[in-house]
């Protein structure tokens, strides 16, 4: 092992820790993306040092990502922390957070390529997008084979869901972050999304960004999810 190479894994390692960018594009540490990209001893050494330490390596257009592993309590976040970041109160509303972003996912991800299927999205779109799989959930429920406790789990989504208002009144001039009604609990994921750096937010579209498109391209590839294989069940249901 050359000491130079050594060093220059552990440059990138450190850039990556740190938030910052190892692309290809001037000014992000283009040297060091150069180096991971064709020196295999480098390349090597970071695999094994990402891997042991239950971190993610993503590529996308020439830049890196890095993110936590499934279960990662160093560098992930518990429930807990994710309900004080976002400003929840219990886990029902946690898991409702996270059926919203699977479908924001769901809207960008295309199987056949890299490329988002749409440029942006809209609140409005993903509010239709968990109304309509939570319905045909609730309807197939009886069919799909779901273990108990994801059935309770999606229950509790549904439910609450179906408790909240589309919108309050006073969003009709200008909709709030809360969790008050479907509109203000999808614009609350947003902000989350925002403050991860993982979309943009401009005159009410979200667009994802280099990112979020490497995490959800690479999620669909390795995990895909129980909860995509009750999805996809209820699709195959309804054709």
């Amino acid at each position: 092992m050359e000491k130079r190479n050594f060093e220059r894994a552990i440059e990138i390692y450190t850039k990556l820790i740190m938030g910052e960018r190892v692309s290809n594009k001037k000014g992000e540490n283009p040297e060091l993306y150069e180096d991971y990209s064709q020196n295999s001893e480098i390349y090597e050494m970071i695999t094994i040092m990402l891997r042991n330490m239950n971190l993610n390596l993503y590529e996308y257009q020439e830049a890196l990502y890095l993110t936590a592993g499934d279960g990662n309590r160093v560098f992930g976040y518990t429930n807990e922390e994710l309900k004080k970041l976002i400003g929840l109160r219990n886990n029902r509303e946690l898991y409702l957070c996270y059926f919203i972003i699977y479908h924001i996912i769901l809207a960008f991800y295309s199987e056949s390529s890299g490329v988002p299927l749409i440029e942006y999205i809209k609140i409005e779109e993903v509010v239709e997008a968990v109304t309509k799989a939570l319905l045909e959930v609730k309807k197939k429920k009886d069919i799909l084979e779901m273990e108990e406790v994801e059935e309770e789990s999606l229950t509790a989504v549904s439910n609450l869901w179906e408790e909240l208002p589309l919108m309050n009144g006073d969003e009709l001039k200008e909709v709030r972050a809360s969790r008050g009604s479907k509109v203000a609990m999808v614009k609350l994921t947003f902000h989350f999304l925002v403050s991860q750096d993982l979309m943009l937010e401009m005159e009410g579209r979200y667009y994802p960004k280099d990112r979020f498109i490497a995490l959800l391209h690479n999620y669909f590839e390795e995990y895909r999810g129980r909860l995509y294989e009750l999805l996809d069940e209820k699709e195959r249901e309804v054709q």
